[in-house]
């Protein structure tokens, strides 16, 4: 590694330089807050330079530069690793002076000096490659032809008006970027060395914005290969078959993509994972591929098409050459990952789409089969959303995935299996059966309580009956309250003299419920005047009013029951299924018990019982959450004294309490609050305060205990990631509840 102190505009204006911006960089994205606070740097260094009383002319330090130079033919072309921004607004600003300068021998001076080089291997000799999505914008730039959009062209254009603004020409601006000061590194090639540009960009890149998932598999796959491959690879296959086609979402996919093959749950990206899910997928790809990054970018190649029909996008290919089929799987992907927005399903659908498309050594999928398949995922969580339960889906349904390549009874009767499947775990993750849906359809605010998916639900409803597809997403059709939700004295007539009792029970209920297009002309007109209205739907639900010539208690109820009834019918079980105990109940005495860690859903540890803390190879028995927190906190302080310090007496939340605090902090906040401290127990032994007061010192510390499983664990969590540890070396051995 060779470290040389120079001025931007020497890098620049090396000769027999070409610059190349790999594949594995982010495009450009400096805006104008950025270009501004640069060019207001380089008005200082100007403003010093016109004033003659100044002996040491202003300078100004705009970084660090790396490069990895490679020799090309007769050239050397420097592989920049860190600083692309900073070297491409540099350019953009010379471009900007070239095109605004009058004099040509100026113009051409910029272009021959600084944007061309004689022998650079790049079209038109263009002295700086920059990244496929940039090029055709920056190329076009340098050539003076016809602009094309995006962020490097909008640099371009902020510059000349930051030019045109101020009085300075251009030799100044030349003059001036000789005063602006980077440290430039070059890297040596050779491998002994240890100067591994994959392992320096990740380094540097961690102390600014933080690297997406994609980012850092992008440069994981590019950098290993010689710049001529990153570029092949990059533009004939990363960039339009991974990143133009998922964009933003190329993170979600990577983590989808490893949850479907490892068969496990992995955390939402984030900030705080991104890097602990790299590290799980380079494991994987080193593990399965051999560490081959081209034999795993084809393969996640196969997925993209995929992935893009689970998250909505169906413009890439046909899932099926029936034009029929293939508009029910459509509509059953778009409600499964659309209406009921069921993220955690997304690597389980993943690989029956494989299964679909590829097939695995016992056959592919059928129509049929997917479609099957797709129906008996979406009876299930639509089953399961009407009774509010969610807890354990995203830990759970990753770990089914290992069935899909096996089980070859998906290609037989796929709808029951998928259903056996999806009901084999323990009681949280049941089926609810027909007796628990229509007990709680009977007595829920179908209204609000279901506000996410009633319109989902009385649409597919409708379909079910008319065998004709129903458009619940169109605003036009709307929920009718047949009995309406403001009463007038038509109503309340209609109603009886139990009217109040019947509109407190029935209001929100399904049974006082349909699905039409004249919700907002029909109000809370008289039954008759809603009736010659509904005439003109094309709903069936209109012979649900029609038929009726009241529409009081029993009415209700009666509409309760067709209605309940059509449910079951259009979110069928199989008839062994319809009131059995649809879970693994041998698993459900077992519920609680296991390992939890600290990447596990908080939902998963509610209501279990811990009987051991791990740490490392340390354990610690525990018989309650609050002795789990104490036993980490005692560690804690004497493995982070430091980090443990910066929490005494500290007050934070809403109650602004500290989680650690000496006796003299809460003997004064009880001077002035004769129950404070109740929820503090000691960390020696976790005596509470109200107990132990009377034979403590002021320096003793206790703990605020009186929290609930999840904030307990949050604030684990939270100690472990200050003390940047790996959060999987710290896990609770749980008790078995009977």
């Amino acid at each position: 590694m060779q470290t040389t102190a120079s001025s931007i505009e020497q890098v620049l204006s090396q000769n027999a330089s070409a610059f190349y911006i790999p594949p594995f960089q982010r495009a450009y994205a400096w805006g104008e807050v950025e270009i501004d606070r640069f060019f207001d740097d380089i008005k200082v260094v100007m403003d010093s330079d016109r004033d003659a009383s100044v002996a040491d002319k202003q300078e100004h330090f705009f970084g660090v530069l790396v490069f990895k130079p490679e020799n090309i033919n007769l050239s050397t072309v420097q592989i920049i690793v860190d600083g692309q921004q900073r070297l491409t607004t540099t350019l953009l600003l010379l471009l900007a002076l070239r095109d605004l300068e009058h004099d040509l021998e100026k113009r051409e001076y910029i272009t021959n000096t600084y944007l061309k080089n004689a022998s650079s291997s790049f079209e038109d000799k263009i002295k700086l490659k920059q990244i496929t999505s940039d090029w055709n914008a920056y190329r076009a730039l340098v050539e003076r032809s016809n602009h094309v959009r995006g962020k490097v062209t909008d640099g371009y254009n902020h510059f000349m008006r930051k030019i045109l603004e101020s009085d300075y020409s251009t030799d100044e601006y030349i003059r001036a970027l000789k005063r602006v000061n980077i440290a430039s590194i070059s890297l040596d090639e050779r491998p002994h060395k240890g100067e591994d540009p994959q392992i320096i960009f990740e380094t540097l890149n961690s102390l600014g914005k933080p690297l997406t998932l994609a980012d850092l598999i992008r440069n994981y796959v590019l950098l290993g290969l010689p710049s001529v491959d990153q570029g092949e690879v990059y533009d004939h296959q990363w960039h339009p078959e991974v990143e133009s086609k998922l964009g933003d979402r190329t993170s979600h996919f990577f983590r989808d993509y490893l949850q479907y093959k490892q068969h496990r749950y992995h955390k939402i990206v984030s900030d705080n994972n991104t890097k602990s899910l790299y590290a799980l997928l380079r494991e994987y790809v080193n593990s399965e591929f051999r560490g081959n990054r081209l034999d795993f970018l084809h393969d996640i190649v196969r997925y993209v098409d995929w992935y893009l029909w689970i998250i909505g996008d169906f413009s890439s290919s046909k899932i099926s050459e029936n034009q029929e089929n293939n508009q029910t799987i459509i509509e059953l992907l778009r409600n499964i990952f659309a209406d009921i927005q069921a993220e955690a399903y997304k690597p389980l659908v993943l690989g029956l789409l494989e299964h679909h498309q590829q097939g695995f050594e016992n056959g592919r999928l059928s129509d049929i089969s997917l479609i099957g398949s797709l129906l008996a995922i979406r009876t299930y969580l639509i089953r399961r959303r009407i009774l509010k339960l969610t807890q354990g889906e995203n830990r759970e349904i990753p770990k089914l995935c290992r069935f899909i390549s096996s089980n070859t009874t998906l290609q037989e009767d796929a709808w029951s299996e998928m259903l056996r499947l999806l009901a084999g775990s323990n009681y949280r993750l049941r089926i609810p059966n027909d007796y628990e849906i229509e007990n709680e359809l009977k007595r829920m605010d179908f209204y609000n309580g279901m506000r996410g998916y009633s319109k989902f639900i009385l649409g597919k409803i409708e379909e079910n009956r008319s065998r004709v597809y129903v458009d619940f997403r169109d605003k036009k059709i709307t929920i009718e309250h047949v009995m309406p939700q403001k009463l007038n004295d038509f109503w309340r007539n209609e109603l009886g003299e139990n009217w109040e009792s019947i509109e407190r029970t029935y209001k929100h209920n399904i049974g006082n419920l349909i699905l039409t297009e004249f919700n907002e002309v029909m109000g809370n007109k008289p039954l008759h005047e809603k009736q010659k209205k509904l005439k003109e739907s094309n709903l069936l639900y209109r012979n649900d009013v029609l038929d009726r010539s009241t529409w009081a208690e029993n009415d209700i109820v009666q509409h309760q029951k067709e209605m309940i009834g059509r449910f079951l019918e259009t979110f069928l079980l199989p008839v062994n299924m319809k009131y059995a105990e649809n879970w693994d109940t041998d698993k459900t005495q077992f519920q609680n018990s296991g390992t939890f860690l600290l990447n596990d859903d908080f939902d998963n540890a509610t209501g279990s019982k811990p009987k051991m803390l791990r740490i490392g190879s340390l354990s610690f028995e525990t018989s309650s959450w609050q002795a789990v927190l104490l036993e980490f906190m005692r560690w804690y302080e004497n493995a982070y004294p430091q980090l443990f310090e910066q929490m005494l007496n500290k007050v934070s939340g809403r109650e602004r309490l500290p989680l650690v605090a000496n006796a003299a902090f809460l003997e004064q906040k009880r001077a002035n609050n004769p129950r404070f401290g109740g929820g503090y127990k000691r960390l020696s032994d976790g005596t509470r305060f109200y107990s132990a007061k009377s034979e403590v010192d002021d320096g003793q510390l206790f703990v605020f205990a009186n929290m609930s499983v999840k904030s307990i664990l949050s604030v684990i969590q939270a100690a472990i990631e200050e003390a940047d540890m790996n959060e999987e070396i710290v896990s609770v051995d749980l008790a078995v509840i009977r």
